[in-house]
Order: structure tokens, then sequence, then C-alpha cells
């Protein structure tokens, strides 16, 4: 992450350990598999909430890896940050489900 963007080094987000896999990065964002549901998860990389246009666009990045994994009407997108509120993610939960695969 560059200089001058919000880090938090108590914050799983920011840290960005790779703990399950990615399927996804550049400088923005990532998409990793969750730890806790197995889900498709993307992560702004600053510990902070985006424009309504940056969020946007992250959001259909995470689709494209949505629709991959449950084809393009098998997900619903859950933008509500329940554990780590502070730090802008969203999850592609399977349809009808809240847990991965």
């Amino acid at each position: 992450m560059s200089a001058g963007m919000p880090f938090d080094a108590g914050c799983l987000l920011c840290r960005a350990e790779r703990i399950t896999p990615w399927l996804y990065e550049d400088d923005e964002c990532w998409v990793a598999e969750c730890l806790i549901c197995s889900t498709p998860m993307i992560v702004w990389r600053p510990h902070a909430l985006p424009a309504a246009e940056l969020e946007t666009a992250m959001l259909e990045v995470l689709r494209e890896h949505a629709a991959a994994r449950y084809g393009t009407d098998g997900y619903w997108i859950d933008a509500v940050r329940r554990r780590i509120p502070d730090h802008w993610h969203a999850h592609a939960r399977p349809r009808g489900g809240f847990f991965g695969r």
C-alpha cells in the first residue's frame, strides 16, 4: 500500500495476509476467498470507506469473480460490513445462501 493511505496494523483486511486463495489484485483492491464464509470477497486496500464511484467499480470486479464461481444469476452481493465495519469490503454470496460453496 502506498504512503498516505490509511492503515490499521490490527486490521486483518489491512494486513492482507494470504491465508486463503486470492483471485485478483491490483493497486486499489484485492479479491480472495473469505476466511469465515468461503465466498469471494473484495477488499479496498485503505482502511477507510471509498467514494461511491470507486465502490461501484470495485463491485463490478467482484461481480466478474462471482459470476465465474456461481454463474451470472447464482449470487448476490452482500456489502454489509459486520465484523470489520470501518474497512470497506463486500462478499459475493451464493443465491439462496450465506456461506460459500
